[in-house]
């Protein structure tokens, strides 16, 4: 376990700050509600299990890890989002436990979970090996790990690359967020600590926008990444313009001129070895 500090060095500030852009949960209630569910499902969640949401955001799958009867906890880097899962999940009458933490560095001890999960989270985390290892310490041999992650082939992997040109660059050494949704890339980082690994590639269904432009309109409005992508090239108006048909013609390419859009994810259920 790796010692907290009490002070973010300045990658997890900006990243903290990131992820505070904007308003993340209008995503995460409007966009993409159906993931939580859907992964604490897999999971196999059950009530008594003592649970572990990483990189939480405000609750997508803790919530529904609650209402299956787990004892949940809740962490995420951004204390807006822990706030508002705070809130939220206190308006519904759960007891969940939200804390601010890293990651990749976790402060809790070995073996405490039974199951931790994260529903397209850790896979922002810059560097992903230490994320992984965190993942398992926390996980109790024969617990389990849920993961949801967007592919680098899907609609959101696709958008990161969209992206990438217009925003600033990655820190040294930082993996593509993406990478999580490639099944040997997480097998690799995992390795044989975990005694079994399902994946299976799934679409999300999303209604959510008319229009390639409504789409973009959208996450230039409430999604960090897209925000922070839009300020990098501010000064630049042939640039903002660059962006703004990167994402609308991407956006239309995958369906939202016709109202109905395929997000493609992976959903990872991976077990703890004895002694991993």
């Amino acid at each position: 376990m790796q010692q907290q500090t009490g002070i973010l060095d300045p990658l997890k500030a900006k990243h903290r700050a990131l992820w505070a852009l904007g308003d993340y949960d209008r995503v995460a209630t409007e966009v993409v509600a159906g993931l939580g569910p859907a992964l604490v499902a897999a999971a196999g969640v059950r009530a008594g299990d003592r649970v572990l949401d990483v990189a939480a955001g405000s609750g997508n799958a803790s919530l529904p890890a609650a209402e299956a009867g787990a004892d949940v906890v809740a962490t995420d880097l951004t204390p807006e989002l822990v706030q508002i899962g705070r809130d939220r999940s206190a308006a519904h009458g759960l007891t969940i436990r939200w804390d601010e933490a890293d990651a990749e560095s976790l402060p809790f001890g070995d073996d405490a979970f039974d199951v931790t999960l994260s529903c397209v989270g850790v896979m922002f985390a810059p560097f992903h090996q230490p994320v992984a290892d965190e993942l398992v310490r926390v996980t109790r041999p024969g617990g389990r790990i849920g993961l949801i992650n967007w592919t680098p082939e899907g609609f959101i992997g696709r958008l990161f690359a969209a992206m990438k040109p217009f925003a600033a660059p990655p820190p040294p050494g930082a993996s593509p967020g993406p990478l999580w949704g490639d099944e040997q890339h997480v097998r690799s980082l995992f390795g044989d600590r975990v005694s079994r690994l399902d994946a299976q590639r799934r679409l999300l269904r999303v209604d959510r926008f008319d229009s390639g432009a409504a789409f973009r309109d959208f996450f230039a409005t409430y999604y960090g990444p897209t925000i922070a992508a839009y300020r990098n090239v501010a000064d630049d108006p042939d640039r903002i313009a660059d962006l703004d048909r990167a994402l609308t013609e991407l956006a239309d390419a995958y369906g939202a001129q016709d109202g109905v859009m395929e997000w493609e994810y992976l959903l990872v259920v991976a077990h703890v070895a004895s002694g991993g």
